[in-house]
């Protein structure tokens, strides 16, 4: 006699899950029971945000889904910044939620929401199940949906009664999962396979350009052997960064609207840009008639709704990143001559490095240079969202893939602490940092409760300029420093964090930076330092909104 709540909790330990991230309520009480005596370790976060980031993070570490789990109404409703920005992403994401009885569906009860409309744009799919003998089979195929194709967040919402109900008999699962009208497409076509390999021999200045869908399809050997076969020199995408080491001598770094000069120059003087596992998100771009100009352009997606979704293609490829590079490493007989474009373009990287003040003052980008050059890319680091997203993706030197986690298309704020919470339970031989800025870090610092809880050893590395940094940058530049509301007043984070039985420390000096950093990742558990940096520091280069990308402000010429 199997109740759904044991049938849930045995389909998920099918797939393999280890690890759920969840807060508790009333109507999953009868899971949380069966939780309690399950091989499956429950982490409790504290907000149900952070379950859904944790998950997120989890995910983005491991290549494995995440899950987690809350309650009807507000528990479920709480959850949806978390899968908005799994979904923004492609992040492989499974939320279990917990509904009223069915008989109790849109009759306004207590702590319902139609958390499947509400979260129907921002999932690839969503279920609600009324059926307990149903559980098995939704569970089997929201896993499959959620990490195939192109990954996403899949919702299953789960009346309390569905929980409860008896399950009658076992219904065989088939072994593999097949559903009408989804059928991803994974080997590239070998005719547009050829015309791309084509375009590439004939090219004078090509330009790989790569975004996390080499990540996500575990294609970064692929990548770095087809850039080096090729000697075609490669920018990456803000998700993109570790897909290629960030010391490789085709590396360009990171282009768009805070791209290195050199990734921003080169993409506008390319004749051919090969692009792999991107969107051309309008931070990428620019101004998209800009974008580009005079290149042909081949687009390798295996999602077929991004190819020409924002810049018209030449030839598009759909498939598997990781099929599709295989396919023409094997069918790549001979390459173009590109001596002269890599020379130029080291050219560039010579005359254009990114720069800042050194001085005897603490700055950002120092702490940042100094994690990185500690860590030497052995960590996972994640981030927040402005200022110090952006310092760290330009001054962080990565060199593996899955080691930067960082949300990009919905640029979620209080991302990075949570995120760091689910890496760590991914990957627990790696260090965990996650680099903040003080308005972000307040948006779950409540987290700062379950890393004491489970000892979990995240490093908080806190780049406090007491502003919502990239806003007052903006109303700098832009708003005659007209700083409207932006203006944060100082938070006492080591208090804080030890209030929560987390040791932490404050660094105003820029001579104490290394000694701190060295201090928190040899603790044995949580760590939060607070840097105290100057005020008003902005990031740059940096692209005005509807400007070319090769119009950048705040640079050396």
């Amino acid at each position: 006699m199997k109740t759904g709540a044991r049938t849930l909790i045995e389909a998920l330990q099918r797939e393999g899950v280890d690890t759920i991230f969840g807060y508790p309520g009333g109507v999953v009480l009868p899971i949380y029971d069966e939780l309690y005596d399950s091989s499956i370790r429950h982490i409790l976060v504290r907000h149900e945000q952070a379950a859904a980031h944790a998950a997120d993070g989890y995910a983005r570490a491991s290549g494995r889904v995440g899950v987690c789990l809350a309650t009807s109404g507000p528990g479920a409703c709480n959850l949806v910044t978390g899968i908005a920005t799994a979904y923004m992403d492609s992040i492989p994401v499974v939320a279990l939620t917990g509904q009223v009885p069915t008989a109790l569906l849109g009759n306004d009860a207590f702590q319902e929401s139609d958390i499947t409309g509400i979260t129907m744009p921002v999932t690839k799919h969503n279920y609600l199940v009324k059926d307990a003998n149903d559980l098995d089979r939704t569970i089997q195929e929201a896993f499959y949906v959620a990490r195939t194709g192109r990954p996403g967040p899949v919702l299953v919402d789960l009346p309390k009664d569905v929980s409860t109900s008896v399950v009658k008999g076992n219904r065989p699962l088939p072994e593999t999962v097949s559903l009408r009208g989804y059928q991803p497409t994974y080997e590239g076509h070998v005719r547009q396979i050829d015309r791309a390999i084509d375009l590439l021999v004939r090219a004078e200045r090509p330009l790989i350009y790569a975004g996390g869908g080499v990540v996500l399809s575990e294609a970064s050997a692929e990548l770095v052997k087809f850039a080096e076969t090729a000697a075609v020199p490669v920018t990456t995408t803000l998700m993109g960064l570790g897909a290629i080491p960030g010391d490789h001598p085709l590396n360009l770094g990171m282009l768009g609207m805070h791209g290195t000069q050199s990734a921003n120059y080169a993409v506008t003087e390319c004749d051919l840009l090969i692009a792999v596992g991107v969107r051309f998100d309008d931070r990428v771009t620019g101004k998209i008639e800009t974008f580009a100009p005079n290149a042909a352009i081949v687009h390798i997606d295996i999602d077929p709704a991004e190819i020409g979704k924002n810049k018209k293609v030449d030839v598009p490829i759909v498939g598997d990143v990781k099929a599709v590079l295989q396919a023409i490493l094997k069918r790549m007989e001979k390459r173009g001559d590109t001596a002269n474009w890599v020379a130029r373009i080291n050219t560039w990287k010579t005359q254009y490095p990114l720069r800042y003040r050194d001085d005897d003052r603490l700055r950002p980008q120092y702490v940042i240079r100094e994690l990185s050059d500690i860590l030497q890319g052995e960590g996972i680091i994640t981030s927040e969202v402005g200022q110090n997203q952006m310092w760290t993706a330009l001054y962080y030197r990565f060199t593996k893939p899955r080691t930067w986690i960082t949300s990009g298309g919905l640029g979620t704020m209080g991302y990075g602490f949570p995120a760091a919470i689910g890496a760590h339970f991914a990957r627990p031989d790696l260090p965990v940092v996650d680099v903040a800025g003080d308005g972000s870090f307040q948006m779950n610092i409540q987290e700062l409760g379950t890393v004491a809880h489970y000892h979990i050893p995240v490093k908080v590395v806190i780049l406090n300029n007491m502003y919502l940094g990239m806003v007052r940058q903006w109303q700098e530049l832009f708003y005659d420093r007209r700083y409207s509301y932006t203006e944060l007043p100082p938070v006492d984070f080591v208090k804080i964090a030890n209030a929560y039985g987390v040791e932490g420390m404050r660094v105003e000096e820029k001579a104490g930076v290394r000694e701190a950093i060295e201090t928190a990742l040899a603790t044995d558990g949580p760590f939060v330092l607070d840097f105290r940096v100057e005020r008003e520091e902005n990031v740059f280069p940096m692209v005005p909104a509807g400007a070319a990308i090769n119009e950048m402000i705040g640079v050396r010429q």
